[in-house]
């Protein structure tokens, strides 16, 4: 009898697949967006500095404990530039429009360009005060910190796991969404692959002339790959839907309809003074409205998820913090508005209130209950081994 080798029997794991145990044990990514959702509810509740660098400072501690290494999650550097680039604007227009806050701390004084009587309201140059500089910060801060806890969502879920997570309803026009944002990025590679390419062949890969030769192919080549994706797509039952009687279509759009209505008004409700007390009923009905009419819609969707990803007590753990997060502010809103809300006139140094800081850092208990991603170097392939020779 021959030895056993045991190289032969090793079990090496392909890259890029997840094994069995590790995809179990991973968060439903629906529960990262509703965390991050959550929080930039919060940061709508306030234009207190102090409390929107908090949510910042939660939100990005909780993407480098927890970010896996996959090339979707590089994207909170770019929401981080974009919630700056914002910042930069508001304050530029604000230094050239002017603003509407009255103020006596004059920074400077540009030359005031006069508009014709019909462009009343408006005014380019004039005096820039601390006071008008500082309301137009805090806005700009409220709508920065937004965009960066979705930035932290787009980094830490799958965007693949959440498209198979999303309702049968959805599904379509996820995988079209999903499809959409592809292709920049697929083009990128093309254009780079055969600027490389080119460049090795000794042709030129720059100005019109390179441009012109590499546009044909990299044309040729997404064409090629739209054709793929169509008939794979065909090929998996993409676009079939079954039989449902009238009555339950009728019904799913009469929900569907009702509940976004109700959701926009409840929205509207939530941010305006006056539609505080219908606000919340409003958008809870909207909400369970919308829900119930996806679930009557996924009837006609026939698919099937291949190990479908367990919503568990972590799921729940992160999903309640970030709910917790954002009724805390809302409470803290209601009751002292004045600390989240700090006065520009006149000007005075924003404070930090405790326990509304407080409720901001629940927003770190996923860095704890959630499992830590893989290292990169677990990730690569094991190198392949030369198997022994067998005695003779």
């Amino acid at each position: 009898m021959r030895p056993t080798d045991p190289a032969r029997n090793r079990v090496t794991r392909v890259r890029g697949v997840p094994p069995r145990d590790q995809r179990l044990g991973a968060l439903h990514p629906g529960a990262w967006w509703l965390w991050a959702l959550a929080l930039g509810t919060a940061a709508t509740r306030t234009t207190n500095p102090l409390l929107l660098a908090l949510l910042i400072a939660v939100s990005a501690y909780v993407v480098v404990a927890r970010r896996p290494h996959a090339p979707w999650s590089r994207s909170y550097g770019a929401f981080v530039k974009l919630a700056l680039a914002v910042l930069l604007i508001r304050l530029l227009f604000t230094t050239v429009l002017g603003s509407p806050i009255p103020g006596t701390h004059t920074l400077l004084t540009l030359p005031e360009v006069p508009l014709p009587d019909w462009a009343q309201g408006i005014r380019l140059g004039g005096r820039v005060t601390a006071e008008g500089l500082t309301f137009a910060l805090y806005d700009a801060m409220k709508l920065a910190t937004l965009l960066i806890c979705v930035g932290a969502a787009n980094a830490l879920a799958n965007p693949t796991r959440l498209l198979k997570s999303l309702p049968g309803a959805l599904y379509e026009m996820g995988v079209a969404v999903v499809v959409a944002l592809t292709f920049a990025p697929n083009l990128i590679a093309d254009v780079q692959r055969l600027r490389a390419a080119r460049r090795l062949r000794g042709r030129p890969d720059r100005g019109v002339r390179g441009l012109l030769q590499v546009g044909l192919p990299v044309l040729e080549g997404a064409l090629e790959r739209s054709v793929s994706l169509a008939a794979a797509m065909d090929a998996r039952g993409y676009g079939r839907t079954a039989r449902v009687p009238a009555a339950v279509r009728r019904t799913t759009a009469a929900l569907t309809y009702t509940g976004l209505l109700g959701v926009c008004a409840g929205t509207y409700g939530l941010l305006t003074a006056a539609g505080g007390t219908y606000g919340v009923p409003v958008l809870l009905i909207g909400v369970a409205a919308a829900l119930a009419g996806l679930w009557l819609g996924g009837r006609r969707t026939v698919r099937t998820r291949y190990r479908p990803d367990r919503w568990d007590a972590r799921a729940w753990l992160v999903a309640a913090s970030g709910a917790a997060v954002a009724a805390l502010l809302f409470l803290a809103a209601a009751r002292d508005p004045a600390a989240l809300h700090p006065g520009v006139v006149p000007l005075v140094a924003p404070s930090l209130p405790l326990w509304p800081a407080a409720a901001v850092l629940v927003g770190l208990l996923p860095a704890f209950v959630t499992p830590a991603p893989e290292p990169a170097a677990a990730r690569a392939p094991a190198p392949a081994t030369k198997p022994a020779k067998e005695p003779s």
